[in-house]
């Protein structure tokens, strides 16, 4: 060793983040080794490296006694004191030692430590600049795909997107550059694993963020998403501006914004909503593209009816299903679709039924305590009038259903 490999050393403290005091503490302790296994003895030595000079010292550990038994591993307190006054019985002799080409062996174990460390550093660095990037997008190059995955070179690491993280009807090119999302990012012995996905619903929110500074600004909030991947997307957004159109900005001047993220997406339908607070109005925005005529709800359950015309139904169910799929899970609601005809037809029970009113009155019913018959058709009835708006004669049906339903409970009521 010597002055020179101090300096680089500190070089690559400096290029590399790899602590110079790390790397001579890992070869010291290497050295130790080394020298026991290519000089084939028993000693208990210690290697010490001058951080300035780099000068190399090895020293025999020799127990201090009174009378030598074993060579090896003792000194006598007279020779002791010739290296160090200080020394008595029972104290660790140093005894610098100067073992035949050990230079050799510093400088071979010294370049793999060194090359190690950089190894660690390098992989240590990778994976805390990526773990940060969880949930983020980043634009990669395709190299090669396989039976199970796609690998994505990532300029300092490669990116693997998992066949459940891949879009069915994608197609993968060697060199093709995609935008992925960072799912997640794992710490191996080898080197850091970063898991890629093309099917998150967050890929397309990151894409929104990107192509609209509206949204990026905080002046267009995303409410809500739900994707099938490859087929369909269903965005809700709002404005904190009344002068700014939510739905204007995604699309952007003659669709350049929405169209970059669909070409992106490689051909995905996206719907983009307008959220509203009034969630009848939130269900009939997020049925899109289809009209819609009515929405009856069940707040408590959270389950709505909605009438459309009979030319509008095919549109707000979608092939199959999945337009109303979609809105179900953006909203959180259950929704129920039918035409006017099939919703004409529909007796006040059966409409109950569908909003899982009926269900909601047997509970109701079994809570009542000592509630009054008035009372319990009163708040029954003013309920159904406030999600259906139905008419006086409708109430009065209900009633005599309710008659038929609570019949012990009323008589005792009654009493």
């Amino acid at each position: 060793m010597n002055k020179e490999f101090i300096i680089a050393l500190e070089e690559l403290e400096k290029t590399k983040n790899v602590d110079k005091r790390i790397i001579l503490e890992a070869l010291e302790k290497a050295l130790v080794k080394s020298y026991q296994k290519n000089y084939d003895n028993n000693e208990n030595v210690d290697v010490s490296i001058d951080d300035e000079t780099g000068e190399i010292e090895v020293y025999s550990l020799k127990n201090v006694v009174e009378e030598v038994n074993e060579p090896i591993a003792e000194i006598s307190k007279t020779k002791a004191k010739e290296i160090d006054p200080k020394l008595d019985l029972g104290d660790i002799c140093r005894v610098k030692i100067a073992p035949k080409n050990f230079g050799r062996v510093a400088a071979q174990t010294a370049r793999n430590i060194v090359i190690q460390k950089i190894r660690d550093a390098q992989r240590d660095s990778v994976y805390s600049e990526y773990l940060d990037r969880a949930n983020e997008i980043i634009t990669g190059v395709v190299q090669r795909e396989d039976k199970f995955n796609v690998y994505i070179n990532l300029d300092k690491i490669e990116g693997i997107i998992p066949i459940k993280e891949q879009v069915e009807n994608e197609t993968y090119t060697p060199n093709q550059r995609i935008k992925v999302l960072i799912k997640e990012v794992k710490n191996t012995t080898k080197e850091p694993q970063i898991i890629l996905s093309r099917k998150d619903k967050a890929l397309v929110v990151r894409l929104f963020e990107l192509e609209v500074p509206e949204i990026t600004n905080g002046i267009i909030e995303i409410y809500g998403i739900d994707r099938e991947a490859g087929s369909r997307t269903k965005i809700a957004v709002f404005s904190n501006d009344p002068e700014i159109d939510s739905i204007g900005a995604c699309i952007g001047f003659k669709g350049s914004r929405v169209n970059s993220i669909v070409e992106e997406l490689q051909g995905e339908k996206i719907d983009i909503i307008n959220y509203d607070k009034d969630i009848k109005v939130f269900i009939k925005n997020s049925l899109s593209p289809a009209e819609i005529n009515e929405v009856y709800i069940n707040d408590k359950k959270k389950q709505s009816l909605v009438v459309v015309r009979e030319d509008q139904l095919s549109l707000a169910i979608g092939k199959e299903g999945q337009n109303a799929r979609l809105a179900a899970r953006l909203t959180g609601w259950k929704i129920d679709i039918k035409s006017q005809e099939e919703f004409d037809q529909l007796s006040q029970e059966e409409i109950d039924e569908i909003l899982g009113l009926n269900e909601q009155t047997y509970k109701d019913l079994e809570n009542i305590g000592e509630n009054s018959k008035e009372d319990i058709l009163e708040d029954e009835n003013a309920q159904q009038g406030e999600n259906l708006d139905i008419d006086k004669e409708n109430i009065e049906d209900l009633s005599n259903d309710l008659d038929q339903i609570i019949k012990e409970d009323i008589e005792e009521s009654d009493e």
